[in-house]
């Protein structure tokens, strides 16, 4: 794991010194060493930090250059198969191999079959910025599913990439706008969706894309070689026939290849566990295949209606792990939340961030490799949201449209004060954790699905988007179309198209850059063996009767799992990621908060509507809403635009 970042100059610069500036900037992502290239004709630069997690030698060190000479590469990820890759290319080829770094054999082999080929026979999570010097050429390609960043744009003139914003924008001249329609992205999804960063003329590559630069003209060829959503829609269409019992061996065998190439690396190595089904079954295989106990890292919180350690340490037990548990305390929630601009170079808020952030902190104390049990929901029908949506579509679209929508609007217009003292005859609403729900906001959240006038909005919006008049909050913005709102799937089945969708939009935008960030700030590898493609296509293959079945979620990856674990330690209500932000924005964060918050500083700024933000505030405080993920949202970005003023 590592952090790559360079440049196409339009004019002569002091090439050495800016090089050696971006890789410092992300020094995090690889603390061991760094290196940088420069090409003074084609005025073409790259830079490399180095995490060493195989061959921790010289010969591993980047930016690397092909036996011919013709390519130089800079790499970040890992190529999990790629000694059966040298295998393959030692049958036929004589290879003067350097070391055993999988850079050289990625080089090596887009030196040998092409670039298209070698990417082919790739399992792995990767980002490469690769010069072709002989057709003068710089390609950027990314992973199939997102896991490694690559950002790319414009500096004024001149071309520049990089694994995080932070190199971006320490290139001479950086002078780009902030994106007002990407802060309303960002309220919507806790994110930015791809393609758009938080700066205007900086865009993040897609997963599974790569584009070529024309280095003299700058012109540039975008290419999808890798596309989810075709590849979901054939396989939800076409099902493969295959019994039950047929498919969880096919599974456990796919998944056992897919700990095991992971389980490769030259450093110590680890797992984190939740104690849920996903985790579970993750360190599950991966003890099942270590010679020695293996470490593995789980988060508690002290209110106990969050808390699931005592979960993962029981399986932990089971299995015979060498278990290391740490509670949150509103002490670190204080210490962490600084940080977070910093951890991840433009504005994110997915509040599960802050526990991702400590359990990555701890697993570095021990590993510097972690794998992680991220993917299973989308993968395998995981997230209740997928059935709660398909009960109640089911129900509301029988309704017609124009009478959904009079009944929504009366709801909508009636005071939350009147509403609450019609609600509360009946008693408190809890959720599955057993945390109080406000019962104003249910109502009127439910209001707003009876709006949607199709089953991919009512997913799209009524669960995916957590703020529908985003817009309204940031001045001066307008909304921009993404995935979120528009994608090309035409499948059959709700469910299969709720995860297609997640799949393609949630999984690479909001959990893998929550855990590509937190980890790599503490310059921790994280590795998903759910996502080594072989996986995920089978997986996409499957009748949906395999994934969810009487209810039961993630039906044949329970059944994998339950080779390994006891039933009676998984099953129980689902508990997810989740954190207790309310609490802490009335509690511990509340000062930090108001002066984030503070309205002569939002009109000062000019960003949102200083109006509506201190409304909701008020109402959180006061207990009359919840306006957690709302706020949290633009205290976030408030913290992120402070620490750019800072610097």
């Amino acid at each position: 794991m590592c952090g790559i970042a360079g440049f196409i100059a339009s004019k002569n610069l002091d090439y050495k010194t800016i090089l050696e500036t971006m890789v410092l900037k992300m020094n995090h992502r690889g603390p061991d060493s760094n290196g940088t290239w420069f090409d003074d004709n084609l005025k073409v630069g790259l830079g490399h930090a180095r995490l060493s997690i195989v061959d921790l030698s010289e010969s591993g060190h980047q930016p690397m250059r092909s036996n011919s000479g013709r390519y130089i590469m800079v790499f970040n990820g890992e190529i999990y198969n790629h000694l059966d890759i040298r295998k393959n290319l030692d049958k036929n080829l004589h290879i003067n191999w350097k070391g055993t770094a999988d850079t050289e054999t990625v080089l090596e082999a887009i030196e040998n079959w092409g670039i298209e080929k070698t990417i082919e026979n790739c399992i792995g999570m990767f980002a490469i910025a690769l010069l072709d010097k002989k057709t003068e050429n710089l390609m950027l390609i990314r992973d199939r599913m997102g896991e490694k960043p690559i950002y790319y744009g414009w500096v004024n003139d001149n071309f520049v990439f990089a694994s995080e914003l932070n190199p971006i924008k320490s290139f001479p001249f950086f002078n780009n706008q902030i994106n007002r329609n990407a802060i309303a992205l960002f309220l919507k999804h806790c994110a930015i969706p791809e393609p758009y960063s938080i700066y205007e003329n900086i865009y993040k590559l897609a997963a599974g894309s790569s584009i070529t630069i024309d280095i003299k003209s700058k012109k540039f060829e975008k290419n999808q070689y890798w596309n989810t959503q075709k590849l979901a829609s054939k396989s939800f269409t076409s099902p493969v026939s295959v019994t039950a019992e047929n498919a969880v061996d096919q599974l456990d065998e796919l998944l056992k290849d897919a700990v095991r190439l992971q389980m490769n690396a030259d450093v110590p190595l680890g797992a984190f566990l939740s104690g849920g089904v996903d985790s579970s079954a993750i360190v599950a295989l991966l003890q099942a295949q270590s010679d020695s106990k293996i470490n593995t890292f789980s988060i508690g919180f002290d209110q106990k209606e969050y808390n699931e350690a005592h979960f993962a340490k029981k399986v932990a037990s089971h299995i015979g792990t060498d278990h290391h548990e740490t509670y949150i305390s509103a002490t670190d929630v204080l210490d962490i939340v600084p940080k977070i601009p910093k951890i991840f170079s433009e504005p994110f808020s997915e509040a599960s961030q802050i526990p991702t952030y400590l359990v990555s902190k701890i697993a570095r104390q021990k590993v510097t490799v972690s794998l992680s049990g991220d993917a299973g929901d989308e993968l395998f029908c995981g997230y209740s949201r997928y059935q709660t949506a398909e009960k109640y579509w089911s129900r509301i679209s029988k309704v017609p449209l124009s009478l959904r929508n009079g009944v929504g609007n009366i709801v909508k217009n009636l005071p939350s004060g009147f509403l609450n003292s019609v609600l509360t005859p009946f008693g408190d609403l809890k959720d599955k954790n057993g945390v109080s729900i406000n019962k104003v906001d249910r109502l009127l959240k439910a209001s707003d699905l009876l709006s949607f006038k199709n089953r991919k909005e009512f997913y799209g919006k009524g669960f995916m988007t957590h703020n529908l008049e985003a817009e309204e909050w940031v001045l001066k913005s307008e909304n921009l179309e993404t995935l979120f709102d528009k994608n090309d799937l035409h499948i059959e089945n709700y469910f299969s198209e709720m995860m297609a969708t997640d799949l393609v939009t949630y999984l690479p935008n909001n959990n893998l850059t929550k855990i590509d960030r937190a980890a790599m700030a503490n310059s921790l590898e994280t590795r998903v063996p759910f996502l080594d493609h072989r996986v995920v296509e089978f997986a996409l293959s499957l009748p949906m009767e395999y994934k969810l079945r009487n209810g039961t979620d993630k039906w044949i990856l329970r059944e994998v799992l339950y080779r390994y674990v006891p039933k009676s330690l998984i099953e129980r209500p689902k508990m997810g990621f989740g954190v207790p932000l309310a609490f802490w924005l009335r509690g511990p964060l509340k000062e930090w908060c108001e002066n984030l918050l503070n309205k002569k500083r939002l009109d000062e700024e000019g960003f949102f509507n200083s109006k509506i933000i201190r409304n909701k505030w008020e109402e959180h405080l006061s207990l009359k809403r919840n306006w957690e993920n709302q706020l949290w949202d633009v205290i976030v970005f408030q913290a992120w635009l402070d620490e750019q003023k800072n610097k």
